[in-house]
């Protein structure tokens, strides 16, 4: 297995190596995490676990804040990060009020392919519930194999950026 490319930094050629993932789910995609952190060691991946640990109910916002912060704080912006919630939705629309997070539920090879090529996603976020464990982990494969390609792409993940500056002040957003 190759290192991951864990991304180039819009505006620049900065290109960072690891081979850490940070993966993190609420008690709906608790089952899935697990077998997904099982298969990225398998793969030789450093897995970095935060949580939930067990199946007990939580709350996939914490969740999501306490990847996408370790996500942030990895040496080399633009690391990975896969959130496992009961369908995906609400564990990225938390992820995504962080800043520089760019979180895409992908339900298929295709999709998590496109969120890291056209979107330079850094999070992957996938339903437990509605993923068998298979396409979970075929999601996965693609998802950290594929590199963002810039190009015209680059441009439109630049807007995204000028955005999230732009309303990054307004904390009472829904």
């Amino acid at each position: 297995r190759t290192k991951n490319i864990v991304g180039i930094n819009p505006g620049t050629s900065f290109i960072q190596m690891s081979d850490e993932i940070i993966l993190g789910a609420d008690h709906g995609g608790f089952e899935l995490k697990q077998i997904l952190a099982h298969h990225l060691k398998q793969k030789g991946w450093t897995v970095v676990d935060k949580g939930t640990h067990d199946g007990s109910r939580c709350d996939y916002p914490d969740i999501a804040e306490e990847v996408c912060l370790a996500v942030l704080a990895t040496k080399g912006e633009n690391s990975s990060g896969i959130l496992v919630c009961g369908t995906g939705i609400g564990i990225a629309i938390a992820a995504n009020k962080l800043p520089n997070i760019r979180a895409a539920v992908c339900h298929d090879h295709y999709t998590a392919r496109m969120a890291r090529e056209h979107n330079n996603a850094n999070i992957l976020a996938i339903g437990g519930r509605t993923t068998g464990p298979e396409i979970a982990k075929d999601i996965v494969d693609t998802f950290l194999s594929a590199r963002y390609v810039g190009a015209h792409h680059e441009v439109r993940v630049e807007k995204i950026a000028r955005i999230e500056s732009r309303y990054l002040g307004n904390q009472g957003s829904s």
